[in-house]
This record gives C-alpha cells, sequence and structure tokens, in this order.
C-alpha cells in the first residue's frame, strides 16, 4: 500500500519523533520552509547551543538532515510495506506509535538515524556541501588486495577516488538525532531512543565496502586505486528489518542508568541490536490509542504462507476478491533522441482485500 507525505505529514512526524530542543527545527525542515534556509533557521527558535549555531551558519547541512529523514520515512514504508502496521505516516496515529516503547518504534529511530548519516554523507562525497567533501585517506594503511590475488601478481593497491566520509555523515545525525533529553522519568525511555539512534547509524558505518580501479598501458593493471562507498540504503533497510525482527525486550536496571534483557540466559543486546519494552499491539483492527490503523481493506495474498499472506495480515477474519480495471504504459519504444513512446493499455487485476 502506497503512501504519498505531504510535508506537513512529515513535519508531523518529527515533531513526536524527536526530543522536545529540536522540534522546532523538524517543523522547520518538514515544512516548504525547506526552500528557504534563512526562514528554518528563524523558525527553529526551540534550538540551543551547536544545533541552534548550526542552524545559523550551515543551514544546507539542516536541509540534508531533512533529505535523510525522509528518506528513512520511504524506507520504512517499503520495508513494512507487508504488515499490519506498514508504517503510515498518518498523523492522529502514528503519534501514538512513536509514544510507545514498542518494536516498530525502535525501528522508525534506527532507520531515520541511518537516513541522515546516509543523506550528509553522500552529499559530502557530491560537493554540495562546503563543510566537507571526500574521505581523507592520507594516514590510512594501503588497502588489502583480495584474498584471490597473487601478492606476486605485481599490482600495487593505494587509496584513491573519491570516498564516503561517513565519519562526518555519522556526526551529524549523532548532533541532531541524539539531542540531550531531560533525565527523570523518561531516562529508561531515553537510553532506549539513544541506542536504537546508534544502531541505526552503525548500520551505515560498520558496512562500507570497498571499490576499486585498474590503472595501466594497453589495458594492464599494474595499479588498482581504490576507495570506501556506503552501503546501498536498500541494504540498510534489509538489515535493520533482520534486527528488528531479532529485537530484544530490555527493562531499567535499579540504578536507572543502563539497561538489561528481559528474561533468564538471554545475552545483553550489543550496539547494533534493535531494543523495546513493551509489546506491540497486533494492529488487527483500529484503535487510535495505540495508534493502529488496522488492516480492513488492505490488499493480501491469498497464497502466501507469510506476512504478506491474507491469513495474517487479514489477522483470519477472511478477505473479498475484487476485480479492477486500471490504464497503465505498455509497448514502449524507444524513439533516436530521445523519446519514449508508450501505449496505453487496459490492465485487469485481481485483488484480495481484508474483510
Amino acid at each position: 500500500m502506497t503512501v504519498s507525505l505531504s510535508r506537513i505529514q512529515l513535519a508531523l512526524f518529527f515533531m513526536s519523533l524527536c526530543p522536545l530542543n529540536i522540534i522546532g527545527l523538524w517543523w522547520a525542515v518538514g515544512s516548504p520552509l525547506v526552500m528557504d534556509p534563512n526562514s528554518i533557521c528563524r523558525k527553529a527558535k526551540r534550538l540551543v547551543g551547536k544545533q541552534a549555531e548550526l542552524c545559523q551558519t550551515q543551514p544546507e547541512i539542516v536541509n540534508e538532515v531533512a533529505r535523510g529523514a525522509r528518506l528513512g520515512v520511504r524506507e520504512c514504508q517499503y520495508q513494512f510495506r507487508y504488515r499490519r502496521w506498514n508504517c503510515t505516516s498518518h498523523n492522529k496515529y502514528f503519534g501514538k506509535i512513536l509514544q510507545q516503547d514498542i518494536r516498530e518504534t525502535a525501528f522508525v529511530y534506527a532507520i531515520t538515524a541511518a537516513g541522515v548519516t546516509h543523506a550528509v554523507t553522500q552529499a559530502c562525497s557530491m560537493g554540495e556541501l562546503l563543510q566537507c567533501g571526500c574521505e581523507a585517506t592520507r594516514n590510512r594503511a594501503p588497502p588489502r588486495p583480495p584474498t584471490s590475488s597473487s601478492p606476486r601478481d605485481g599490482v600495487k593497491w593505494e587509496w584513491g577516488g573519491c570516498g564516503d566520509d561517513v565519519e562526518f555523515g555519522y556526526e551529524k545525525s549523532k548532533q541532531f538525532m541524539d539531542a540531550r533529553r531531560r533525565r527523570g522519568k523518561s531516562d529508561i525511555r531515553t537510553l532506549i531512543d539513544l541506542h536504537n539512534n546508534e544502531a541505526g547509524r552503525l548500520a551505515v558505518k560498520l558496512y562500507m565496502r570497498t571499490e576499486c580501479k585498474c590503472h595501466g598501458l594497453s589495458g594492464s593493471c599494474t595499479l588498482r586505486t581504490c576507495w570506501k562507498k556506503m552501503p546501498h540504503f536498500r541494504e540498510v533497510g534489509d538489515r535493520l528489518l533482520e534486527r528488528f525482527n531479532g529485537a530484544a525486550k530490555v527493562m531499567g536496571s535499579n540504578d536507572g542508568k543502563t539497561l538489561i534483557p528481559v528474561g533468564h540466559n538471554i545475552k545483553p543486546p550489543d550496539k547494533q541490536d534493535l531494543i523495546y519494552s513493551d509489546e506491540s499491539p497486533d494492529f488487527c483492527s483500529a484503535n487510535r490509542k495505540t495508534g493502529s490503523l488496522g488492516t480492513r481493506g488492505r490488499t493480501c495474498n491469498s497464497t502466501a504462507m507469510d506476512i504478506s499472506g491474507c491469513d495474517l495480515l487479514c489477522c483470519e477474519r477472511g478477505y473479498w476478491e475484487e476485480t479492477v480495471v486500471s490504464e497503465e504504459n505498455c509497448l514502449c519504444r524507444f524513439h533516436w533522441c530521445c523519446v519514449v513512446q508508450c501505449k496505453k493499455c487496459l490492465v485487469r487485476k485481481e485483488l484480495n482485500l481484508c474483510h
């Protein structure tokens, strides 16, 4: 089910998502003011310290933070497209989700922090930010050739090209997403949120890949220059979904400063794991209190046995069949130069919709 995001909906999403002292920033970057960096800074009155300074002196980074947040929202909707809760941005319900310490909230925090890291880092590599650029490799050891390469093949390996400066993106994501929150009753929740933010950033930072290019006369490869690139964001989403499926339930320790796993003989979660403290609702029926929209009217797969199947998605309420006829582009041809012309075809689809 595709959900289109208006900027106002996105703004309301971030008002719920982020700590109080950066709500003003998220409202600004989520609204049409994102096109005017000066207006963003005037609107972000609740910012303090370094965040306020960055908004005023480096508004272009604020724009990339907003772009990364939207990237995270889109990926959340893709990863949860077949689940009972499909990461809808319906503003009356989404805020309720984010007020709970459930698995779904953990994923939203993680994918958003990852999106900000990814977007800011990519902007650096593309030369869109004056504050950063390609990764510095001056003091790094030469890249290691793959195990399949022989040390006698005479190929020299060295760093070159434009590697992604993920450290810069990591720090900016941490600065904006990990804003200081007031200690007290929400202390355990704060620890959970900060942990999941870090898990999201590490899903980008710890999985950098090495790309290389050969240089030499007559097609030979006497020198191979290599650089570090971020994983594709779909890979980040896939990885965090695996962490979501294996998320660990935690509770606060007696000192209120650390988190411990719930249950006996369960290992403490590591930095890449997602954590939560409350069980999720079943999301079968609409419930404003829990933030559930329910699954009535959702498209399901009558033959699938997984979460997209009608039995699970429809919560065993059954489904009805509906025939939909839509117009789609077909028989497309490329004409030199440079136009693609298509015909319109009527496509008949059989849909299964949850009762």
